[in-house]
């Protein structure tokens, strides 16, 4: 599996419930926080889910 580098770069506010807790999940706790996560199928569902929060990077 390869590894990506997700950054928060949009509010999770005003959004529905589960797009905010699929971002905390991953592990987001504030915004412009960038995690590295292994992108396994559920990594990569989670964050098709919330894909226009974050930006993607693959390293």
């Amino acid at each position: 599996m390869s590894k990506v580098r997700l950054t928060q770069v949009k509010s999770g506010i005003g959004r529905p419930k589960r797009q905010k807790d699929t971002l905390t999940a991953l592990g987001f706790k504030r915004l412009n926080q960038t995690i590295e996560v292994e992108l396994n199928p559920a990594i990569a569902g989670m964050v098709n889910a919330v894909k226009h929060l974050l930006k993607i990077e693959e390293l």
